[in-house]
């Protein structure tokens, strides 16, 4: 593999974890350099052959096959994806025309903390969690996760524990829009 460039993603990190217990590189469209313990932002490091963590929040669209490269790695036997769409109907009421989600600031953070504590095991090579912000249409792509394993026990408990915590714990909220004028919060 080679590097990865994540200027086009606004909002969006991508995190490459080295040889365990080594410094680790974040990467943001932030620009500029800040460092706070195992984290760097505005290096452009290679990617390694140990394990690839991808997590972020953006308001573009999201990509199965981005998601698919990202936790690509020679050692993995498994990969599992979870993609969480819009649907027209939600809690027996028909009738939703588009989602609004948003974002508290701290989401992003606390997603790249669940993608890391996703990958602890040594035999989880690759680690992907994105999820969208702003107006999704039925149909469009709310959420990609992506888990890579040496075996696939391991890559579909590490992918359910991924998208289970997310939807629990990640302080990201949606307003559903139903025909007409009517909506609804989701998740405040």
């Amino acid at each position: 593999m080679g590097s990865w460039s994540v200027g086009h993603r606004r909002g969006g990190f991508l995190y490459r974890q080295h040889a365990r217990g080594a410094e680790s590189s974040l990467r943001g469209t932030g620009g500029g350099v800040a460092t706070a313990g195992r984290w760097s932002m505005g290096h452009d490091d290679a990617v390694t052959e140990d394990q690839t963590i991808v997590a972020g929040v953006r308001d573009e669209p999201l990509s199965v096959d981005e998601a698919l490269a990202a936790v690509s790695h020679p050692r993995a036997g498994a990969v599992t994806l979870f993609v969480g769409t819009v649907r027209d109907h939600d809690g027996g009421r028909d009738g939703v025309t588009r989602l609004d989600y948003s974002a508290h600031p701290d989401a992003e953070a606390r997603l790249r903390e669940l993608a890391s504590a996703v990958a602890e095991p040594e035999e989880v090579r690759g680690v992907y969690a994105v999820h969208r912000v702003g107006q999704l249409d039925v149909g469009d792509l709310a959420v990609v996760c992506a888990v890579s394993a040496d075996h696939r026990g391991l890559a579909f408990e590490a992918g359910r524990r991924l998208i289970e915590d997310l939807k629990k714990g990640i302080p990201i909220w949606k307003r559903q829009q139903f025909d007409g004028q009517d909506h609804e919060w989701v998740g405040l």
